[in-house]
Order: C-alpha cells, then sequence, then structure tokens
C-alpha cells in the first residue's frame, strides 16, 4: 500500500508541473495564501526530499529531447529546494550529451560523440541562427541555441553573439560573446563576455565597465576575453582548392583530448545587472566567487593550448573535386566546408587527433551543419564556424 501511494503521489506531482511553475510565481511574488509572507515559505517546497528526487529524476529521463525537455527547466525553475535537486540530477552536456540550460551553451560538448547542429543563415539581416538538432534530418526546426548578428566596421567586422535571437545587441543582457575578423578576413579573435577561467585577462574596451549604458556588477565584469584565434592562410588554387584554417583555442590546454584531460568547465552565468535579479546556477557550484564558478583547469599557464587545424581533404578523381567524409551530414559542395581536428603538440600524433572535433558544412542555400564535440562548446563551435561566412579577400 505504501509502494502503491507512492508512485500515485509522484504521478500526480509529474502530471502537475506546469501547475507547480504557475504556482510558485505567486509564492516567489507572495500573493498566495500558501506563502507564509514572514519566512517566502512556497508550498510545493514541503515535498519529501527523498520524494521529490524521485519525481525530478523520473521526469529528466523521460523528457530527454526537445520540445518536451522544456519541463525539466520548468522543474528548476519552480522553488530553491527544486533548483537544488536539479543541480544534481542534470548532467552538463560532456556527461549527458544533452543541452538543457543556457549555460550549457558554454560547456564542452560530448566525449565520445558529435552533438549535432545546424545554423540558418538570413542574408537580408545578416544574422545567424544556431539550433540543435531533433532528428536525423539534416535541417529540422530545432532547438534555438544563439543567434549572431554580422556589424561591418571600418577596419573590421564584429559578429555580436546572443542568447536571444530577437537582441543581438552588446548592451543586452544575453550578450555573450563576440567574434572580430581583421579587414582582410583571413584573421579572427574570439571573445567571451565571461573569463573561461580565473587567470583569464580581459583585453581592455571602453565597454568594460559600462555596457549598453548598463552598469555591470563589479563581480565579473564583462568585457572581452580572449578565447581563440583563428587564421585562415593564403590558398594558392584559389576557389577550387579548400581554405587551410588553423585556431588556437587559448583558454583549453592541449592535454584535454588525452584520455583523462580536463578542459575548463563554465558552471552558471554570474553576471548580473544591478536592477535586476542575480542570475541562478543551474550546476553544482561550491560557492557564487568567481573562482568556484569553473570546473577543470583555473588557468593555462605553463602549457600549451589545443590548436585546431581542418583535416586535409583528398582529390577524387572521378567528381574532379576535394572530398571530406562528412558522413551524410553535408551535402553541398562549398569552400566553407570544413573539418578540424586536433595538431600534434610535437609532431607525434596519437588516435586521439584523428577524431573529428568540428565539422560544419552546407546542405541548402542558407542552411549549414555545425557538430562538435568535447573539448569545445556550442559557444565556441558556432563562432568558428562564423569566420567560414566571412568574406576573406586574401584566400580566394
Amino acid at each position: 500500500m505504501i509502494k502503491l501511494g507512492l508512485k500515485s503521489r509522484s504521478r500526480r506531482v509529474v502530471q502537475d508541473t506546469s501547475v507547480a511553475v504557475e504556482k510558485s510565481k505567486l509564492c516567489m511574488g507572495k500573493h498566495s495564501r500558501d506563502v507564509d509572507e514572514d519566512s517566502g515559505y512556497c508550498c510545493w517546497d514541503s515535498l519529501p526530499s527523498e520524494l521529490l528526487r524521485e519525481v525530478l529524476l523520473k521526469v529528466e529521463e523521460s523528457e530527454s529531447k526537445w520540445p518536451a525537455r522544456k519541463h525539466v527547466v520548468a522543474c528548476a525553475g519552480v522553488c530553491k529546494s527544486w533548483r537544488e535537486v536539479m543541480k544534481e540530477v542534470v548532467k552538463t552536456p560532456e556527461v549527458s550529451g544533452k543541452i538543457t540550460f543556457p549555460i550549457s551553451v558554454k560547456q564542452p560538448g560530448p566525449r565520445e560523440s558529435l552533438l549535432q547542429c545546424f545554423i540558418k543563415r538570413n542574408r537580408s539581416t545578416q544574422t545567424y541562427y544556431l539550433f540543435v538538432s531533433l532528428s536525423q534530418a539534416l535541417a529540422d526546426d530545432g532547438k534555438f541555441l544563439l543567434a549572431a548578428r554580422k556589424c561591418r566596421r571600418t577596419t573590421c567586422t564584429d559578429y555580436i553573439i546572443s542568447l536571444h535571437g530577437d537582441d543581438m545587441s552588446k548592451g543586452s543582457d544575453t550578450y555573450i560573446g563576440k567574434l572580430r575578423s581583421n579587414f582582410l578576413g583571413t584573421k579572427f579573435i574570439v571573445y567571451d563576455a565571461l573569463p573561461p577561467h580565473s587567470g583569464s585577462k580581459m583585453e581592455k574596451s571602453r565597454s568594460t565597465c559600462v555596457v549598453g549604458s548598463k552598469q555591470i556588477s563589479p563581480k565579473v565584469p564583462a568585457g572581452n576575453y580572449p578565447v581563440a584565434h583563428i587564421s585562415y592562410e593564403l590558398n594558392v588554387l584559389g576557389a577550387r582548392g579548400p581554405r587551410r584554417m588553423h585556431c588556437v583555442m587559448d583558454a583549453i590546454p592541449a592535454s584535454a583530448i588525452k584520455p583523462g584531460g580536463v578542459a575548463p568547465t563554465q558552471t552558471y552565468f554570474p553576471i548580473t545587472s544591478v536592477d535586476s535579479s542575480p542570475t541562478l546556477p543551474f550546476f553544482r557550484t561550491k560557492s557564487n566567487c568567481l573562482d568556484k564558478s569553473f570546473s577543470g583547469p583555473l588557468c593555462n599557464q605553463g602549457g600549451s593550448s589545443l590548436v585546431l587545424r581542418n583535416k586535409s581533404p583528398r582529390w577524387h578523381e572521378q567528381l574532379q573535386c576535394w572530398c571530406l567524409n562528412f558522413h551524410g551530414r553535408v551535402t553541398v559542395a562549398s569552400v566553407k566546408n570544413f573539418q578540424l581536428v586536433a595538431s600534434p603538440e610535437n609532431g607525434i600524433a596519437g588516435p586521439e587527433h584523428d577524431k573529428v572535433i568540428l565539422q560544419f558544412g552546407k546542405v541548402g542555400k542558407d542552411v549549414f551543419t555545425m557538430d562538435y564535440r568535447y573539448p569545445i562548446s556550442a559557444f565556441q563551435a558556432f563562432a568558428i564556424c562564423l569566420s567560414s561566412f566571412d568574406t576573406k579577400i586574401a584566400c580566394e
């Protein structure tokens, strides 16, 4: 009888998740009769911890794909006790291979497989949208992850990257980084709005203290933290030949691709505007200090950075073109298509240097697939792919 009672109660809690979210908003606003105005008590906070963990674990396991996974996000927003359990239940993309919360785009991808995504380009507005694939189709509806807007300047070009598809300004709370190119479009720098590790140095900018007229919390100033340098070499074959890329991942140690290697992992967004509530961490952190908001190596001092190079294509005699094996993920020939692998530190390649870490290719007029894996994140992969869209005067 006890077992049946628990099962029945668990089922009711799962079915009423959406109701809980709505009621939790009233609880937090202290407009519900079930809230103690003095203590801020929420009715949904009274569930037994063992039962709550069992229920939320079932929700996380059953809602494994979007759009159903939105219920996992909803559960994390009900109240503090639910959120604390979700920190334990929901794993990072490196372990689960799933993207759940916004911070997931800043965390390394899965170790054992490529996380399949795609990019849609809007030529008229010069915007780019990143989605995670929901099926094996090359371009389905997808779950939106990131957006970028191209901004031409006198001596360079910026790609502003945002968590919001309609708000891609650097002054927005959803701004997370940018890609900047030189005038020729041959050299790029990827900037993160947050330090990738505690030893990061921020490049000075007028936006360091004030971003879009909004003062940022002095604990972690929003700014330009270089996390990658990308360069394109001169192509002697012109448009007929593949581009040659060279990516130095400043924030990732070369040892990250080796067995047991670890890459820095951001665990939450510590930036908050003065006039807004603090961003809530979605994964386990020991404190709200900057040094505690990262796991893995805290700085890359004394070690070499990971270097990515494009995988050399082979010449196909029958097709009379350069070819790469994308395993069906790319269908249209384009000079933009590429695969990146790790470059050996001392010229000695191991099995880890044969694994494709990032691949990008065309499947339609304005649709491109983007697949990535550990140790780079969706944000870093997206920024590298944006560099392929930029015009390269000196390379073609």
